[in-house]
C-alpha cells in the first residue's frame, strides 16, 4: 500500500484525475479496451469532473460501478446516475457503460445477466474506490450476509448483499475482482477515515473488508 497526502481536497481531485488518466492511457497501449470500475456516493464527484476532460480514447474505455443500489437508474440514489452525470460527459461521453442493474423484480433474478456482462471485462484495468468509516468498500459491508462468499478466493464476479445498515439491497463486485485490478486507487477524506484505515490494518477482512483490496493500492488522502 502506498499512502499519498494532499494539502486539500481540490488538489487531490486534480492530481488523482491525472493519475487515473495516465493509468488508462498506459493500459490502452497494450489492450484494445480497458475496464474502469468507479464508486458512487459523494466522494468521487469532483474527481469525475476533472477526469471527464482528459484527452484519451474514451470510446475504448468500459466504465462500470464497483457496486450498485437496487434502484432504477433514474433514482437519486443510483450510482449509475452519478457516473453518467459527472463522468460520462465532456470528452468521456463516448465511453461505454456496463450497469450492475437489470429491470428484474429482484437483484437475485438479475445476477446471471450481470455476471455475464462483467466477466469478459476482467481483470479490471483501473479501479477507484472509496471507503466508509465502517471499513466497507464497494458494498462489502462488515456483517452483511454473503460477505464471506464475496471475500472468498473462488467468489463469483458479482454478488447480492443486503446489509442491515442501508435501505436497499446491493449488487457488488467481489473482493477477488476488486483486488485483481491492475491499477488500484482508494480515496479518503477527513481524519476520521484516516483513523479508520489505520484501524483496518489491524483487523481481518471479515471485520474490515477494505483489508481485502489494500495490496498494491495507492491511497489518496486529504483532510
Amino acid at each position: 500500500m502506498k499512502f499519498l497526502e494532499y494539502p486539500d481536497r481540490e488538489m487531490l481531485a486534480m492530481d488523482l484525475a491525472n493519475q487515473l488518466a495516465g493509468d488508462l492511457k498506459s493500459h490502452l497501449t497494450v489492450a484494445e479496451t480497458v475496464a474502469f470500475a468507479v464508486p458512487g456516493g459523494t466522494t468521487p464527484g469532483p474527481i469525475f469532473d476533472a477526469l471527464c476532460a482528459a484527452d484519451l480514447e474514451w470510446e475504448r474505455v468500459h466504465l462500470l460501478p464497483t457496486d450498485e443500489r437496487w434502484v432504477a437508474p433514474d433514482h437519486p440514489r443510483s450510482n449509475a446516475g452519478l457516473i453518467r452525470s459527472r463522468l460520462i460527459t465532456g470528452r468521456a461521453a463516448v465511453a461505454g457503460f456496463l450497469p450492475l442493474w437489470e429491470p428484474e423484480e429482484t437483484p437475485e433474478a438479475a445476477l446471471p445477466a450481470i455476471i455475464a456482462r462483467v466477466r469478459p471485462e476482467l481483470p479490471l484495468s483501473v479501479l477507484l474506490l472509496g471507503m466508509g468509516e465502517d471499513l466497507h468498500v464497494a458494498s462489502l459491508f462488515p456483517g452483511a450476509e454473503w460477505l464471506s462468499l464475496a471475500l472468498s478466493e473462488d467468489a463469483p464476479a458479482v454478488v447480492v448483499l443486503r446489509p442491515e445498515t442501508v435501505p436497499e439491497a446491493r449488487i457488488s463486485l467481489t473482493a477477488p475482482v476488486l483486488n485483481g485490478a491492475l491499477s488500484k486507487h482508494l480515496v479518503l477524506y477527513g481524519e476520521a477515515k484516516r483513523a479508520a484505515l489505520e484501524r483496518a490494518m489491524t483487523l481481518p477482512p471479515e471485520e474490515a473488508p477494505v483489508q481485502a483490496v489494500l495490496k498494491n493500492t495507492t491511497v489518496h488522502w486529504a483532510d
